[in-house]
């Protein structure tokens, strides 16, 4: 086993986690779930590519838009979960000694718990922000069609 820096996964969560980078280097390309990552981040830039390419009244850009708000959210909150793991339970997975510093915090690792924040939190608020509007659209426009 490799020591593995707790700096360097929380940035690797929070810049390529949408694409399984960080599970990449934490438990190697043989992880499962690190290759599932890109799936939904794909339908999710599909999903962009279709409302820019049809308008706002693809149904279906409605259902994949938010799978990549939500994918980039989780990655972003892996980071800070990576980032706030106390220095002996980090060395404890990811380390070959007790006392090696790759579990350690420095300035680095706060300002990817910061931006973690705000990324996380600004994608998933305009996720759901975007799912709901387009919802209650078109609950309103099935209403309408049965009131006429």
């Amino acid at each position: 086993m490799h020591t593995k820096n707790k700096t360097v996964a929380a940035w690797l969560a929070l810049l390529g986690g949408p694409l399984g980078l960080h599970r990449f280097y934490l438990k190697g390309l043989g992880d499962t779930l690190g290759w599932l990552y890109p799936l939904p981040t794909a339908l999710g830039l599909w999903g962009v590519e279709r409302l820019q390419s049809l308008g706002q009244d693809d149904k279906l850009s409605w259902l994949l838009i938010p799978l990549l708000g939500f994918t980039v959210a989780s990655t972003c909150l892996t980071a800070i979960v990576y980032a706030l793991t106390d220095r002996a339970r980090w060395n404890a997975r990811y380390s070959t000694s007790a006392e090696s510093g790759a579990g350690n915090t420095n300035g680095l690792t706060i300002t990817a718990i910061v931006v973690s924040l705000l990324v996380g939190a600004g994608s998933l608020m305009a996720s759901l922000a975007f799912s709901f509007q387009h919802y209650f659209e078109y609950q309103v426009e099935e209403a309408r069609k049965i009131s006429q």
